[in-house]
C-alpha cells in the first residue's frame, strides 16, 4: 500500500479518535444525569416511540449505502463531473425519502405509538409529542446524508472532530438545562435535542459548500444514474431493511411483552455498546473508503490487504475493552448509573458479543458495496438477518426471557458473517481458506489466550474498585502482547517493534 495512503489513514484514525474520546466522556456523563433526571420509565418511552419513527429508516438505509459507495468510487476515479451528477442526484432521492418517512410517521406510525406501545395513560400526551419531534429529527437526518457521505469520501475526518466538540458542548447545556427545567422534562428534552441537531446540519452543509466542488442541488433529473443508484440502492435497501427491522423491531418487541423498563435497560445496553464500538468505528470509518478506492483503482492485492487489516485490527481494538467490560459489568453500571434497570448487565453482555462478531463483518459489507453486484449479497444477508425477529418472537411466546433475543441475533449473526465470506470468494477473488486464516484463526487464538488470566483474577478476587482496576490493567495489557504475538502478521509484527524501539532510542 502507498505511504502517502498509510499515512493518511493513520492520521484519520488518530483525529477521529480524539473525537471519540470527547463524545464518550460526554456521552457516559450525560447519559447518566438524563436517567436520573427522567426516570427509568420516561427513559424507557423515549427509546422506544424515536425507535418508532427510526422504524421507517430503513427505506433511506439503502441510499444511505448507495450514496457512500458512488461518492467513495468516482473520488477513487477521478471522475469530478460525474461525482456533482452523483451528489445532485443523492440529494433529490434523499429530499423524496425524507417526505416518504413522514407520511408514513404521521399515519402507521402515529397509529402503532398510539394503540399498540405500552406507555404509562399519564405519559401518553409526552410520548406523542416526542414521536412528533423524532419525525422531524429524522427528516432532517436524512436530507444530511449526501453532506456527510461526501466529508467522509474525502476522508476530511478533522471536521468531524471539531464538529463533534460544538455538538458535546451543545449536549451539556442540554443537560444543564433539563436539570434545572421547571416543566416536562421529558418534552423540553427532545426538543432541545432537535435544535442541536438542527444548528449541527446547518455547519455541516456550510462546510461542504465551502470545501467541495460537488455540493449541488438541483429539480433537473439524471434519469440514468437515477435509475443505476436507486437499482443499486433496491438490494441494499433489502440488507438495510433487515438491519432496522431487527433492531428497532426487537425494541418494539421486548416493549410489547415486558414494558418501557426493560426498553431502558436496552437503551442503556446500547449506551455501553456505542462507547465501546466506537472505537472501532473510528479506525474502520478511515479505511473503509480506500476499501473501495483501491476496488474502483483495480487494485484487488490492496484492497485484500486493507480488508485483513480492517477486520483483525477492528476485532482485537474492540476486545480489549470488551473484556474488562465483559466481566467487570455489574460494578461498572452500579458506579456509573447507580440505579441499574433489570436484565441491563445481561443485555449489554450479549450485545458485546454481538458487537465482536460485526466487527469483522464491516470490510465484506463495504467490500460488496464496492463491487456493485449486491443483488445476491443482499436477499441472502438480509434474508437471513431478518429471521432474527420471528425466531425472538416464537422463543418470548414460549416463554423465553427478555436475554433471548440477543442470543438469537448472536447465532443469526454468525451464520449471516459465514454467508457474506462465501459469496465475496468470487466477487473480489479471495478464498474463502485465506480468509479464515489470516483473520479468524488469529483474532481467536488471540482471544482465547488473552482471556485467560483476566478471567482468573475476576474470579478470585471481590467485587470492588481494586478488582475492576487489576482486572482493567491486566485485560489490557494481556489482549495487547497477545495481539502483537498472535493476532497480527509477521510484517505487522516487525513494523510495530520496530516504531516501539525507534521510539526509545
Amino acid at each position: 500500500m502507498p505511504s502517502a495512503d498509510n499515512k493518511r489513514i493513520a492520521k484519520n484514525t488518530l483525529v477521529l479518535y480524539m473525537r471519540m474520546l470527547v463524545t464518550m466522556v460526554v456521552g457516559l456523563f450525560t447519559s447518566r444525569v438524563v436517567l436520573q433526571t427522567l426516570g427509568v420509565v420516561d427513559y424507557g418511552v423515549y427509546s422506544v416511540v424515536g425507535g418508532v419513527i427510526s422504524l421507517f429508516t430503513f427505506i433511506n438505509g439503502g441510499m444511505v449505502s448507495s450514496t457512500q459507495r458512488y461518492l467513495n468510487f468516482d473520488l477513487g476515479t477521478g471522475n469530478i463531473e460525474r461525482l456533482k451528477r452523483v451528489f445532485r442526484t443523492s440529494m433529490q432521492i434523499h429530499c423524496l425519502i425524507a417526505l416518504c418517512i413522514v407520511i408514513l410517521g404521521e399515519t402507521v406510525g402515529l397509529w402503532f405509538v398510539m394503540e399498540q406501545l405500552v406507555i404509562p395513560p399519564e405519559r401518553m400526551s409526552a410520548a406523542i409529542w416526542v414521536y412528533q419531534i423524532s419525525i422531524i429529527s429524522c427528516a432532517v437526518g436524512i436530507i444530511s446524508v449526501p453532506y456527510n457521505a461526501d466529508i467522509v469520501a474525502h476522508e476530511r475526518m478533522s471536521a468531524f472532530a471539531y464538529m463533534a466538540i460544538l455538538d458535546v458542548v451543545l449536549k451539556l447545556a442540554i443537560v444543564y438545562a433539563l436539570v434545572i427545567a421547571p416543566f416536562d422534562k421529558l418534552i423540553f428534552y427532545s426538543t432541545l435535542g432537535l435544535l442541536v441537531q438542527l444548528l449541527m446540519r446547518y455547519i455541516y452543509v456550510r462546510y461542504c459548500h465551502k470545501h467541495f466542488e460537488e455540493p449541488n442541488f438541483s429539480l433537473k433529473v439524471d434519469k440514468g444514474l437515477l435509475k443505476e443508484m436507486f437499482s443499486f440502492a433496491g438490494w441494499s435497501f433489502w440488507g438495510n431493511m433487515a438491519s432496522m427491522l431487527y433492531g428497532q423491531g426487537l425494541n418494539m418487541m421486548l416493549n410489547i411483552f415486558f414494558g418501557p423498563v426493560v426498553n431502558a435497560a436496552r437503551a442503556i445496553a446500547l449506551q455501553v455498546q456505542g462507547t465501546v464500538v466506537s472505537f472501532v468505528g473510528n479506525f474502520q470509518m478511515a479505511l473503509n473508503p480506500q476499501i473501495t478506492k483501491t476496488y474502483a483503482a483495480g487494485d484487488l492485492d490492496n484492497m485484500h490487504l486493507l480488508m485483513f487489516r480492517s477486520a483483525r485490527f477492528s476485532f482485537l481494538l474492540l476486545f480489549m475493552l470488551a473484556l474488562p467490560i465483559l466481566l467487570e459489568i455489574d460494578f461498572i453500571l452500579l458506579i456509573w448509573l447507580k440505579t441499574v434497570p433489570d436484565e441491563t448487565t445481561i443485555f449489554t453482555r450479549l450485545i458485546l458479543c454481538v458487537s465482536l462478531i460485526y466487527t469483522i463483518a464491516n470490510p465484506c459489507v463495504i467490500a460488496n458495496q464496492a463491487t456493485g453486484k449486491v443483488k445476491i449479497y443482499q436477499m441472502v444477508v438480509g434474508g437471513t438477518l431478518l429471521t432474527i425477529l420471528p425466531i425472538s418472537y416464537i422463543a418470548l411466546k414460549l416463554g423465553a426471557p427478555a436475554y433471548a433475543v440477543f442470543i438469537v441475533h448472536f447465532f443469526v449473526e454468525a451464520t449471516a458473517q459465514f454467508l457474506r465470506m462465501y459469496m465475496l470468494r468470487n466477487l473480489i477473488n479471495l478464498p474463502l481458506r485465506r480468509y479464515l486464516t489470516n483473520i479468524y484463526l488469529p483474532v481467536l487464538a488471540t482471544a482465547a489466550v488473552s482471556a485467560i488470566i483476566p478471567f482468573g483474577l475476576h474470579s478470585v478476587m471481590a467485587e470492588g474498585w481494586q478488582r475492576l482496576i487489576v482486572v482493567g490493567s491486566v485485560s489490557l495489557i494481556s489482549v495487547a502482547v497477545s495481539a502483537l504475538f498472535i493476532g497480527l502478521s509477521a510484517n505487522e509484527r516487525s513494523f510495530i517493534l520496530a516504531k516501539i524501539l525507534h521510539r526509545r532510542s
